[in-house]
């Protein structure tokens, strides 16, 4: 990739003086200023509480990571399957993101066509029966397929919950709580570790099928909780549903007010985009990915973090711990279970520390703290690792260090966590939601799909590569990712858009497009000259109504940089809601 200077430098569109706020950024903190928008205050608790359940697609995939991570020490899971180790190890962790490969190009059909709702339920029902395949599993092969299909309908879920939990969210909350679902994940990894550590002693064939029976318990829930969850009005409005999507904003975001300005502030935001995206682009294909420069920076972002995200060392450790551990001399089964379950209870404290602080800290500073931080860690990591093994004296039958020092080994202990410490706080809680704030509604889910494709094809190649990898060369494989963590740092710096809004506040979902697309942008909102009404009909500057139906009447001056004020006015024939 060339660079052609050493100073990051935002698109065209992002250069504007910080003293040039958004109009939709001011519009907002106006709106917010004397309402009560903390997190756990009347009517947005309710919100908030029913938007968790969403992030259990997280945890779900959190669960799977860490059971087979724990699964390695059970001696019965050993026996049972015949001690499988190097490719055949790779295949039994990796057979989960196969599914998921083979599960992800139905779910943007499924997601926009049928609703948020119906896909998340489809894929929680997929992944409850296959759970019941896996937990019951005779041989090696029933395992594998169990585990294929789980991938395949957490592919449907891992689409619809990330997409559903942005379009929901209270304008303000949006990046801390959608910041938190991949945070999530720690949560499984949490109770899979543990489930695991409080099987360890059962003698039989249970201490292993017990925790593959709990990884049904967080679809189980979903499958009954998603019809409780309201529909996203984005995707109501996008199938002329407006009263329905009207009701969803008052209801759950302004206490049923349906006179509230904040209902039309976000309902104009949501028929705007969705009215200038339409005019743009009648159809979408994939091709639409990649056919303008907004989008080209977009996926040049997009799929670098999809593959940093898994190709960060944090592969190693998430599935072959117990390898690494054995490689300092840690072999018994008990501190191995103990070191994972606390690790995982670290990795979720950390990750919610770096999705609680998005908002001050800005995307930018954190992903490029966060991957510096790493490499820094790694290279300490190697050398520790180096050190105890060439004082070792005695090696088991793998070529395992044996007796190096414990000084030493407790020193890579500690590295791994200060290695999590700087993976949380962005590579667990940015990439899902910088990945769905900054697509446009229109490529929202075909983007994500690609995103988790890009994520599931690195799973599977670390799946494969890095048992093998740690077999062959042990600590020097180290080396690798240490050089890697240090390119990764490089491409950021100059890849990476801050979308943070001024004044603290988040920037609106349509106005973040301006960030990318420049004067190209699909989605202007109220910075257009021509300013699109209910049904897509639009206004030239001076409020000239260019098509019939619902405009927006400009009732102000904008001196000083006030904000324009506008309403609704209703064209003859059209109701207003």
């Amino acid at each position: 990739m060339r660079f052609p200077n050493l100073k990051p430098k935002q698109p065209d569109s992002a250069e504007v003086p910080a003293s040039q706020p958004s109009h939709h950024d001011l519009e907002l903190k106006r709106l917010c200023k004397d309402r009560d928008t903390r997190w756990y205050a009347g009517h947005l608790l309710k919100l908030n509480l029913v938007l968790f359940f969403l992030l259990i697609t997280s945890a779900s995939n959190g669960y799977d990571g860490s059971m087979m991570n724990s699964l390695q020490t059970l001696s019965y899971w050993q026996d049972y399957f015949g001690n499988p180790s190097g490719g055949l190890l790779g295949l039994l962790n990796a057979i989960q993101n196969l599914g998921n490969l083979a599960g992800l190009p139905f779910a943007p059909f499924l997601n926009d066509r049928y609703g948020r709702r119906w896909t998340l339920f489809l894929g929680c029902i997929v992944m409850i029966l296959a759970t019941i395949i896996q937990s019951a599993s005779q041989n090696l092969g029933m395992f594998l397929v169990g585990r294929f299909l789980i991938g395949f309908g957490n592919s449907w879920a891992s689409i619809a919950g990330p997409i559903l939990l942005t379009e929901l969210a209270f304008p303000t909350h949006r990046a801390p709580i959608t910041s938190l679902y991949n945070s999530m994940w720690y949560l499984g990894s949490i109770i899979a570790a543990w489930t695991t550590f409080g099987t360890l002693n059962i003698q039989s064939t249970w201490s292993w099928r017990i925790p593959s029976i709990v990884q049904g318990v967080p679809p189980l829930v979903q499958a009954v909780v998603v019809w409780f969850i309201p529909e996203s009005p984005r995707w109501l409005l996008d199938h002329d549903q407006a009263v329905k999507a009207r009701r969803v904003i008052s209801k759950w975001h302004c206490e049923g007010v349906d006179t509230d300005p904040l209902v039309d502030f976000e309902f104009t935001e949501i028929q705007t985009a969705l009215a200038l995206e339409k005019e743009a682009a009648r159809t979408t294909t994939y091709m639409d990915l990649f056919k303008n420069k907004g989008n080209i920076r977009r996926f040049r972002v997009i799929i670098a973090l999809a593959f940093f995200s898994q190709w960060s060392g944090n592969g190693i450790v998430s599935y072959y711990l117990t390898i690494v551990l054995n490689g300092i001399g840690i072999t018994e089964t008990f501190e191995q279970n103990l070191l994972n379950g606390c690790l995982q209870i670290y990795n979720l404290i950390t990750a919610v520390i770096g999705a609680l602080t998005v908002e001050k800290a800005g995307r930018r500073v954190l992903f490029l703290t966060s991957t510096g931080g790493m490499c820094l860690s790694y290279m300490v990591w190697t050398i520790l690792s180096a050190t105890y093994n060439a004082q070792a004296t005695e090696f088991d039958a793998s070529g395992n260090p044996l007796n190096g020092p414990q000084s030493i080994g407790n020193g890579v202990i500690a590295v791994i966590f200060i290695y999590y410490g700087f993976y949380n706080i962005a590579m667990s809680p940015l990439i899902v939601s910088y990945t769905v704030e900054i697509l446009p509604f229109r490529i929202r889910s075909k983007g994500l799909m690609v995103f988790q494709i890009c994520v599931s094809f690195s799973l599977v190649f670390n799946q494969f590569v890095n048992p093998v990898a740690l077999q062959a060369i042990q600590w020097r494989y180290y080396i690798v990712y240490t050089i890697w963590l240090a390119f990764e740092f490089i491409y950021l710096f100059f890849t990476v858009v801050e979308t943070k809004g001024k004044h603290g506040m988040a920037l609106p979902l349509e106005e973040i497009s301006r960030l990318f697309d420049g004067d190209d942008a699909e989605v202007d909102l109220l910075d257009q000259g021509v300013v699109p009404g209910a049904a897509g009909d639009r206004r030239a500057s001076d409020g000239t109504l260019l098509d019939g139906g619902v405009g927006l009447e400009k009732k102000g001056s904008q001196e000083r940089g006030e904000i324009e004020q506008v309403e609704a006015v209703p064209a003859q024939g059209e109701k207003r809601f």
